[in-house]
C-alpha cells in the first residue's frame, strides 16, 4: 500500500503544479484573463477570470495536499473537460490538437485520482 500511495503521491504533486502555476497566473493577469475569456464569448469574463483562477488555484493546493482530494480531482477533471471543449476544438491548428490531447490525459489523471483518493500521505488520510 505504501508504494502505491508513494505514487499516488507523486502523481498529485505532477497533477498540481500545471494547476497551482495557473491559477496563480490568471489572479495575477486578471485584465489578460478576462480579455481572453471574452474572446470565446463568455459571459461576464472579469468574473470568470476571478472564479476560473480559484478553482485552480485552490484546487490545485487540494490536490497537492490531499486534501478533499476525490471532490478536488472531480471538479478539476470535469472542467478541465469543459476548458478543452471551449478552447482547444479547432483541429485546424496542431498546438490546439495537442493542447486538447494534453487536457485529455490530465482529466483522465484526476478521474483516476477521485476513484483511487489520496492515499495515505495526505491530509484526508490523517483526518480519517
Amino acid at each position: 500500500m505504501s508504494n502505491n500511495s508513494a505514487l499516488i503521491l507523486l502523481g498529485r504533486i505532477l497533477l498540481s503544479i500545471m494547476f497551482i502555476l495557473a491559477g496563480f497566473s490568471k489572479l495575477m493577469g486578471l485584465a489578460g484573463t478576462a480579455g481572453f475569456f471574452g474572446s470565446l464569448g463568455l459571459p461576464a469574463p472579469m468574473i470568470v477570470a476571478v472564479l476560473v483562477g480559484l478553482l485552480e488555484l485552490l484546487g490545485g493546493i487540494a490536490i497537492l495536499i490531499g486534501f478533499q482530494t476525490r471532490i478536488a480531482a472531480l471538479a478539476l477533471g470535469v472542467f478541465t473537460l469543459a476548458a478543452t471543449a471551449l478552447a482547444h476544438m479547432n483541429f485546424g491548428d496542431p498546438m490546439q490538437v495537442l493542447l486538447l490531447q494534453k487536457n485529455l490525459g490530465v482529466a483522465g489523471g484526476f478521474f483516476i485520482l477521485a476513484a483511487a483518493g489520496a492515499g495515505l500521505y495526505s491530509v484526508d488520510a490523517k483526518r480519517g
